[in-house]
């Protein structure tokens, strides 16, 4: 049995558990009529969460301030949704940062305002597990809600799984992003060409970019040593070569870990093959 601490609302409240000190009880009017210091059995829940950062805990307090309860509940069912498709627990505090962001961009597209996302193509192929439950849950909630939610939301759901899935920070996943994004303006400036963000090639290259500054950003860094290889492609490829290596000084720069000179290899080779198509 766990004790009612306090009420948010009418399918929402706050328990106090033996083990976890404060939860949070969801499900259809598990907050009715209750009162602090009641006792509640966890089975009257469809769903409860720790949520053991303070700092999230107050936000999802706020969020209730302002977000539908109706929404809240289905909120609640998605990621019920996509804990299931995935066969694994998110990390809880997907609860604020996807219910804040689904609500507002609802609202949004009812006043018939669209965000465009300009990553789409290069989060679908740097997370294509991420990216197909959230097209999943895209269908759902358009069913649900009789909206049409755009195809560009479907890519920032996706980063928000990714983040509960890997325990990292959404803004983390962001600079990773917006540095790869910098990456691929200077090779074509460099190279002097126009990538068709739809290109293998291209996806290739910024699926290998995610995986690296993944790897960098944790310190793993892998001990290959390709030095024949490299000298070859710095004979036969110099200009790909030495972009390679203006590329590696800024992620470099911008990750504050060291890059493996091995990046120079396989960088080289991805854009020998965008150029080389050009």
């Amino acid at each position: 049995m766990l004790q009612v601490k306090k009420v948010l609302n009418n399918n929402v409240l706050i328990a106090i558990h033996p083990s976890y000190n404060e939860v949070i009880l969801t499900g259809k009017g598990i907050g009715f009529g209750k009162k602090p210091g009641e006792n509640i059995s966890s089975e009257k829940a469809e769903k409860f969460f720790v949520l053991k950062n303070e700092k999230e805990q107050q936000q999802y307090k706020q969020l209730l301030d302002y977000v539908d309860e109706s929404f809240i509940g289905l909120m609640n069912e998605c990621m019920e949704k996509i804990e299931t498709r995935l066969q694994i627990q998110l990390n809880e505090h997907i609860h604020v940062g996807l219910t804040d962001h689904l609500y507002f961009a609802v609202k949004r597209i009812q006043q018939g305002i669209d965000i465009k996302n300009p990553f789409l193509n290069e989060t679908e192929s740097a997370y294509p597990k991420e990216y197909s439950v959230a097209m999943e849950v895209v269908n759902w909630l358009n069913k649900k809600l009789n909206i049409d939610i755009p195809e560009g939301e479907v890519g920032f759901i996706a980063l928000h799984i990714h983040s509960a899935l890997t325990n990292k920070n959404l803004s983390e996943i962001n600079r990773h992003t917006q540095l790869i994004n910098e990456l691929v303006q200077i090779i074509e400036i460099s190279l002097n060409i126009k990538i068709d963000r739809k290109d293998v090639n291209y996806l290739r290259l910024v699926h290998h970019f995610h995986c690296s500054i993944e790897r960098i950003s944790e310190g793993n860094i892998p001990s290959e040593k390709q030095e024949t290889l490299a000298k070859v492609l710095q004979n036969e490829y110099p200009v790909c070569y030495n972009l390679a290596w203006k590329l590696i000084k800024i992620m470099q720069q911008k990750l504050q870990k060291p890059v493996p000179d091995e990046e120079a290899v396989y960088i080289t080779l991805h854009l020998q093959r965008l150029s080389k198509q050009q």
